[in-house]
């Protein structure tokens, strides 16, 4: 009588084993799976990484901060670029007033006043802005310098005027 109860108790430790061993391997291979799919998307995510951080260089190729050249220059004068370039921006759009056109801007606005909307330091002597009065809009290129007293003197050297759609 006790080696049946022996040999049922080893059965069922023998059947309780095999099942946990089933069990356990089922969750351990879908940890593993989803493991290599997380590793998989982890390496597509680094592959676009890479590929948007070379777009995003390409970008600020023409870019103060990316342009040694320009914070050089302005390094040589005691004049820190980033903060530079903050204030040129700032004084561009200063320069857009309340009932009247932006100064930089040769066009008249047609359909209410002629505002600069953004504008980007490209380098040391350059800037690009672009303009519309709500309807008509249009792009600037700007030359940029600084006089001896540190003021700044802009001067719009080209500038086109784009159709409503």
């Amino acid at each position: 009588m006790r080696s049946k109860i022996f040999l049922y108790l080893f059965i069922f430790m023998f059947l309780f084993t095999v099942f946990i061993y089933v069990n356990d391997k089922k969750i351990l291979d879908a940890k593993e799976e989803q493991i290599e799919n997380l590793k998989s998307r982890l390496t597509e995510a680094d592959i676009q990484n890479e590929v948007l951080s070379n777009k995003n260089a390409g970008l600020n190729y023409f870019s103060m901060n990316q342009n040694e050249a320009a914070i050089s220059y302005f390094e040589d004068q005691g004049i820190n670029a980033e903060e530079f370039t903050r204030k040129v921006e700032d004084e561009i759009i200063s320069r857009n007033r309340a009932n009247e056109d932006n100064e930089l801007v040769p066009f008249e606005g047609m359909e209410g006043v002629m505002r600069i909307n953004k504008v980007k330091v490209l380098n040391h002597k350059w800037i690009i802005a672009d303009f519309t009065d709500g309807k008509f809009w249009g792009e600037l290129l700007i030359s940029y310098d600084v006089d001896e007293n540190n003021d700044l003197q802009l001067t719009t050297e080209k500038s086109f005027l784009y159709p409503a759609n």
